[in-house]
């Protein structure tokens, strides 16, 4: 949009949808930059609820994954400073319906962090959606049957299928095959954060190839299916566009108040 374009939103009082996501390896099969699927996502959510989608973030947080090649991995001092400077840029102008769609889920601690924030500074609550956690139990199920949970994981699903719905062309299905995890001081790594002893959590500062040589935390990428990255699409636009529609009736300045009166 040129400038001239943008103002002439503005006394409609549009939402302001922030993509984010990161730079880092989705397993060896999938295309790095899980950014392209959160701004994807942003851009058809814009067009169902009428939003505006601002340029896309594509660096991330999570310092387990920086022990891979090609990623670009931002501080967690930067990356909470640009989230306050990009908000920031619409909030001073009164611009106060904002929600950030998150693509990559290592951000959200931040995202809280620097929305507390920006609260406290402009006296506005700015709304966070966490696109792969926001996926019911219940269409994980309907797509994989009662052993649904085995799929999800970093380099699995949802991202897996997704990507072969959103750019097929570039996936390698050749190189798909299921994480296995290893051990740390003997022991199993239960993830990037640490390890299981005598069945209670101990927390450990494991990188990504640590838990798995190909950087895959979990899951299997071989039940993925463009059809299944079609259904959850989906239903992320539908989720997240309601939402959105929600949020245009709303006064994030007084969240006590009912959309209901501030439509009137």
């Amino acid at each position: 949009m040129t400038f001239a374009e943008f103002r002439e939103r503005l006394p409609d009082g549009p939402v302001i949808l922030l993509p984010l996501g990161s730079q880092e390896e989705q397993g060896p099969h999938a295309p790095m930059g899980d950014y392209m699927l959160a701004q994807e996502i942003a851009d058809r959510v814009a067009k169902a609820a009428g939003a505006i989608t601002a340029p896309t973030l594509p660096f991330g947080h999570a310092d387990f994954f920086r022990c891979v090649p090609g990623g670009m991995q931002l501080r967690a001092t930067t990356f909470t400073a640009l989230i306050e400077d990009m908000v920031d840029s619409f909030l001073d102008h009164g611009i106060d319906r904002v929600l950030i769609l998150n693509g990559h889920s290592s951000n959200a601690p931040l995202i809280d962090q620097a929305l507390r924030q920006l609260r406290r500074k402009h006296g506005v609550a700015v709304a966070s959606i966490d696109l792969w956690r926001a996926i019911p139990d219940a269409l994980w199920r309907e797509l994989f049957g009662e052993n649904w949970a085995a799929v999800k994981g970093h380099g699995a699903e949802p991202l897996t299928s997704v990507y072969m719905h959103l750019f097929p062309d570039l996936m390698r299905p050749d190189l798909m095959r299921p994480a296995h995890r290893g051990k740390a001081l003997g022991l199993p790594i239960t993830g990037p954060s640490g390890v299981s002893f005598l069945g209670q959590s101990v927390y450990l500062p494991i990188n990504a190839t640590e838990v798995n040589s190909d950087g895959m935390l979990g899951g299997d990428p071989t039940r993925a299916s463009a059809e299944i990255g079609n259904a959850l699409v989906d239903h992320l636009v539908g989720l997240c566009a309601d939402f959105a529609k929600h949020l245009a009736l709303c006064n994030p300045r007084v969240l006590t108040e009912s959309p209901e009166k501030v439509a009137k």
